[in-house]
């Protein structure tokens, strides 16, 4: 594996890092719900792990395999780790900052007390001391180093602490270092019962009882230190599609080690002695600069529990209840979408309407097959449950699974076992593209003749994250909508020829030429006095044809407002380049993952749902879909709520400047507006 664009691919992981850091910012905002913040703080901590899993083994990859030659601007791969190890050393900072003071001390303040060792009293200690010797001890085996027992296989993200001691053991063999994993199958937090609280929720770290108590699993020696660590490794699956018999059976073969592949980073407590981190980096194959102190916990991200653990509504988000679509008539979904087109913006949105389709059609006896691509979905989905019963029912199903959505990999394989035991037609998708489009297609027969209904949607059938993604589903009878659906499920199963579809775009084939085409048909408009405008959100950009059809068209005059959540590698405001551009970035409650594109036309307005962001890998590299909303007035709600609504947003957008930094946007002297706070408002009424 090679990188192409050197400079493309550093801008894009320090991107990415920016929006890490605007996650951050998210805790330390005070107009927030307490637990909220801490959420928010967790996120990037759980955020930072997976770039380090995904994105800097990238480089490490390359690094190891290929040498640290020169790319084509002239840095090395060691070079790049070194920009992008000085951008998480800030991030980690601030996120550890947050805990120490601002988060904890201000948790404590309102009865939610995350309590450290040196403040346990003598009542509390003794609770936590049986609980270590009831609850831990029975599942702990620590481990001595010596030639019999060689330093162990550390499994990815596990807590594990390294113990110096001094004296000699049973069989007279001199003791100097031991290590302890802790056991994954106890929660990492432990809240105390009120008989030894002195507040409403006394929190403790399961790693600071395992410190505390860890001289019990060591007699008869003398425990001169305790050191907490955290190894991250490389996540990726390395599998050639092209070479292997089946996929399925070779991922599985990947999964088995996962856990244990190419270390990419050690986070250990800062009062760790310098010697015992070089031993941890020697046996990790990692150097120094792949080390990261900390100043608190090294699995930061745990102190996250408290936000189920704790039964305080003042200190969360104020809960909602998403709208439900009905029928006019009084009818089922089949009868809804007969009435004219659908339109689902989740979360505001209830998905239980995409769900009662499914239901609906599992027992129904009019229809006929049921055809859905899945790429996430959770490991008990209703939906699965009802695929199968549809296929017990003696109706023809067949399911895409993308087995390569990446951590999602042993679910799908599951999943996927699942439905083939159940009779159900189940195909992995196409060899080297990964099955990212989200559809779903039921035949019904309908006055003796069969009758296409069809879901496309920007997010995965996911009950889930539909609640905190923000997403867009369309429910259509639509012939030529149903028919394209239809011909792309052909196919993904069949690996027939290029295909022509009447309404939808796709990846890889027309989706990319046309976005192109049409960014360039507004700089055509604005040479020629036309109004000429282009809005639209998505999730990251950095295809490098679409950016510079972009600043082309900027240069002729186009109005471009991008509203992208996280990577951009595109700048604007650049004189000459990008003066007509706007970018903004909104991170609030919910996780903005829908994908808009609207194009002015000169009057004659397009506007379309994706499921592919503009990046490489979504239009050049994967199967995507790009739906027109043709119902005007659906047309204009997209457009009002997804694009113009956040637009007016001055409480949670970021504005990207031409140096590639965010400065918050701030009301100033205008009303606040939220535009997630307007649509709870509006569409649920909280």
């Amino acid at each position: 594996m090679t990188i192409r664009d050197p400079k493309l691919f550093l801008n894009r992981e320090l991107s990415l890092l920016a929006f890490h850091r605007r996650v951050l910012e998210q805790a330390q905002d005070t107009r927030l719900p307490l637990l909220e913040r801490l959420r928010f703080l967790c996120i990037s901590c759980t955020n930072l792990d997976e770039f380090f899993e995904v994105r800097v083994a990238t480089i490490r990859h390359q690094l190891n395999f290929f040498g640290s030659q020169p790319w084509p601007d002239g840095r090395t791969p060691t070079e790049i780790l070194g920009e992008i190890r000085e951008q998480v050393q800030i991030l980690m900072r601030g996120q550890y900052h947050t805990w120490n003071a601002e988060l904890k001390p201000q948790l404590t303040a309102v009865g939610v007390r995350f309590l450290p060792r040196e403040e346990w009293n003598a009542k509390q200690r003794r609770w936590l001391h049986h609980f270590f010797n009831d609850e831990l001890m029975p599942v702990l085996s620590p481990l001595g180093l010596d030639p019999a027992h060689p330093f162990p296989r550390i499994l990815n993200k596990s807590l594990n602490v390294a113990v110096a001691l001094k004296g000699k053991d049973a069989f007279g063999r001199e003791a100097d270092l031991a290590l302890v994993r802790a056991p994954r199958s106890l929660p990492r937090l432990v809240r105390l019962p009120k008989e030894v609280s002195s507040c409403e929720y006394d929190v403790v770290l399961l790693s600071a009882i395992l410190q505390d108590f860890v001289d019990d699993l060591f007699p008869g020696l003398k425990v001169k230190g305790v050191y907490p660590f955290r190894v991250t490794r490389n996540s990726e699956l390395w599998v050639d599609e092209f070479d292997v018999d089946n996929l399925a059976h070779a991922l599985r073969d990947e999964l088995v080690d996962r856990g244990f592949a190419r270390a990419v980073r050690l986070e250990i407590t800062d009062t760790c002695p310098r010697a015992l981190g070089h031993f941890l980096l020697q046996h990790f194959e990692l150097g120094e600069e792949d080390m990261y102190r900390v100043n608190g916990p090294v699995n930061l991200n745990r102190v996250g529990a408290a936000y189920d653990m704790v039964d305080r509504p003042d200190l969360k988000f104020r809960p909602f209840q998403p709208r439900v679509q009905t029928s006019k008539s009084g009818g089922n979904v089949f009868d809804m979408i007969r009435e004219g087109d659908v339109l689902l913006h989740h979360p505001y949105d209830s998905f239980s309407t995409v769900v009662d389709l499914l239901k609906q059609a599992a027992i129904d006896p009019d229809v006929l097959a049921i055809k859905q691509t899945l790429y996430r979905t959770g490991r008990r989905s209703v939906l699965v449950d009802y695929l199968i019963e549809a296929a017990r029912a003696g109706k023809d199903v067949t399911v895409v699974v993308e087995l390569r959505a990446r951590f999602d990999e042993e679910a799908n394989i599951d999943l996927a076992d699942r439905l083939q035991e159940a009779g159900v037609q189940v195909v992995y998708g196409v060899v080297g593209y990964k099955t990212h489009a989200k559809m779903l297609l039921i035949v019904r027969r309908e006055a003796g003749k069969p009758r296409r209904y069809v879901h496309l949607g920007t997010g995965n059938y996911h009950q889930a994250t539909a609640g905190i993604y923000t997403d867009i589903g369309l429910l259509t009878c639509d012939k030529d909508m149903c028919e394209d659906v239809h011909k792309l499920f052909q196919q993904l199963s069949g690996l027939s020829q290029a295909i022509k579809l009447k309404r939808l775009l796709h990846s890889p084939f027309t989706l990319h030429p046309e976005m192109l085409a049409k960014i360039d048909r507004e700089a055509k408009h604005a040479r020629a006095g036309l109004p000429a405008k282009i809005l639209a959100r998505m999730n990251a950009l950095s295809e490098p044809q679409v950016i510079e059809a972009l600043y082309r068209a900027s240069q002729a005059g186009v109005e471009i407002v991008l509203f992208v959540r996280g990577i951009c590698v595109l700048r604007p405001g650049v004189p000459g380049i990008s003066e007509n551009i706007r970018v903004r970035s909104i991170v609030g409650r919910f996780l903005e993952h829908s994908r808009i594109y609207y194009f002015h036309n000169n009057g004659e307005e397009e506007l379309y749902a994706s499921s592919a962001d503009w990046m490489e890998r979504n239009l050049l590299n994967r199967v995507e879909t790009c739906f027109p909303i043709l119902d005007p007035k659906l047309r204009q709600r997209v457009f009002n709520e997804t694009l113009e609504n956040y637009l007016a947003d001055n409480t949670q957008a970021w504005k990207l400047e031409s140096d590639g930094n965010y400065t918050r946007i701030e009301p100033g002297e205008e009303m606040p507006h939220s535009a997630q706070a307007a649509l709870l408002a509006r569409i649920c009424g909280g």
